[in-house]
């Protein structure tokens, strides 16, 4: 019984997430059209990154075609992952771990795509001599103005990237971690106790994710005004669309499952309902975003102008010498 009412708690509500075939038997006509429509939303958003990496390697120039297919595999793969989650439950933490391990190497990628539109590292330091750069940025420092500007080097370069590539290391190395605890029974998304692996490991994560967001934000906010005509203010956003949609509001949406705020509805639980219903979310917003992303990076890949030097310039950039 329940709270001493005369409603009963269905069994499926206390077990794991169903099997794929238990899904398909029990689907109406209303999910077998969702599930239909949803699926052939990410096989189209794979599709069109598959014609984008053609067209990439056809006309971009060779130092920049793996980076530029990472980054516009975001969203794709995202989707992809999501799909399998939705149509395999049971498999929904490693789809997850799969899409986070993939956007970890996207974080790093996106900030080496913007030194390689600039001409790489020499051309970066070369343009960039006279000025330094803003820290006071988010997401970690947004709010400390006091802090000083920093002069641009092969030693602050090489620490931006150090940032980011952290985080595309330490996500796999603890993600391969979590999978091997997880064989064990010691790994548990739902196990939140102070004896239970994932709330020690998840928070670590979310640290080591706003370090490797810093640089990039860093580097944007250098940059932005230099690659304006290379629409790098959209490419930006939906690089931040993907990390919101894909990291905050999928752990949102399992929060609230966790707590129960979601409710059960056989033959999920309500921790996997949630799961299923991000699963969902993500598969749609990954379709739009591939389309606006195929229109963002489908262009001419030509040198970008040498810097003209003007009183006007970007007025992110503060010169060493203090003469803005």
């Amino acid at each position: 019984m329940n709270n001493g009412s005369n409603r009963t708690i269905d069994p499926s509500c206390r077990e794991k997430p169903p099997l794929a075939i238990d899904i398909i038997v029990k689907l109406d006509i209303f999910g077998i059209i969702l599930y239909s429509v949803l699926t052939f939303m990410a096989a189209v958003s794979m599709l069109v990154f598959i014609e984008e990496c053609i067209y990439i390697y056809r006309k971009v120039p060779a130092h920049k075609k793996s980076i530029i297919i990472w980054v516009n595999g975001a969203a794709p793969v995202i989707g992809t992952m999501s799909c399998l989650g939705m149509w395999i439950p049971r498999a929904t933490m490693f789809t997850d771990m799969t899409s986070a391990c993939y956007f970890a190497v996207v974080v790093f990628k996106f900030l080496i795509m913007m030194l390689e539109e600039v001409g790489g590292d020499e051309a970066f330091l070369r343009r960039a001599g006279r000025h330094k750069l803003k820290i006071s940025t988010g997401p970690c420092c947004c709010c400390c103005l006091c802090l000083p500007y920093v002069a641009i080097t092969r030693r602050t370069l090489f620490l931006l990237k150090l940032g980011s590539f952290q985080f595309a290391l330490l996500k796999i190395v603890f993600t391969i971690l979590s999978i091997v605890l997880y064989t064990n029974g010691t790994f548990d998304l739902s196990d939140l106790s102070i004896y239970g692996a994932a709330i020690w490991i998840n928070p670590f994560v979310g640290i080591l994710t706003i370090i490797a967001l810093w640089p990039v934000a860093i580097m944007f906010m250098h940059l932005r005004t230099a690659l304006r005509t290379l629409k790098i203010i959209p490419k930006y956003a939906m690089y931040q669309l993907v990390l919101i949609l894909s990291q905050l509001q999928t752990a949102i949406i399992n929060i609230l499952a966790l707590n129960g705020t979601i409710a059960c509805t056989p033959p999920f639980s309500a921790a996997a309902r949630g799961y299923m219903m991000s699963q969902q979310l993500l598969i749609l917003e990954m379709f739009i975003i591939t389309l606006v992303t195929r229109l963002l990076y489908r262009r001419q890949y030509d040198p970008l102008p040498e810097e003209e030097y003007d009183d006007n310039e970007n007025t992110k950039m503060a010169t060493i010498d203090g003469s803005a």
